[in-house]
């Protein structure tokens, strides 16, 4: 039965994906780097939304902008950048997608046209983040929120909690 206590439980147990069931992993044949976080995991599954015990790293939770494609992949919005201009165009990519490209961080310095204000943008491609002109960027993460789940992203300066 769902959780129904109060609005945040219930989304996030609507949210929640298993490694666990038929056709998947049990608890006790599953090894450290399937529980751990991977790189394919950004914006679509949270890092840190997991239950704790025997279940860690099977159970996750969508982050807050993920969704799945019509052949059940995983995806997470980016805005598009053309000509090292940020544009309001959205595009949903699968981790096999998102390889091919090079992508910046929400929160690199655009001014009001959507130019990146420096010259070096720090950007993630292939798994890896490094610092790439403004002219290789493909793509601009959403919002700095999109790696985390709905219930994470409530937390107040997440960033410095040790918890």
């Amino acid at each position: 039965f769902m959780d129904q206590n109060n609005p945040l439980s219930e989304i996030t147990h609507k949210r929640r994906i298993s490694a666990l069931g038929p056709g998947g992993l049990t608890r006790e044949r599953a090894g450290f780097e399937v529980r751990d976080v991977h790189p394919t995991h950004y914006g679509r599954v949270c890092p840190m939304e997991t239950p704790e015990g025997p279940n860690i790293g099977l159970i996750n939770s969508l982050s807050v902008y993920a969704q799945t494609n019509e052949y059940g992949f995983l995806e997470t919005p980016y805005r598009r950048v053309r000509d090292g201009v940020v544009t309001d165009e959205i595009h949903y990519l699968s981790a096999i997608e998102e390889g091919n490209y090079v992508i910046a961080q929400a929160n690199t310095n655009l001014d009001d046209e959507g130019h990146f204000v420096d010259d070096l943008v720090t950007c993630r491609s292939k798994g890896e983040s490094s610092l790439f002109s403004r002219d290789q960027v493909d793509y601009m993460d959403v919002s700095t929120q999109q790696v985390v789940s709905v219930g994470a992203s409530l937390i107040p300066f997440l960033e410095h909690d040790d918890a």
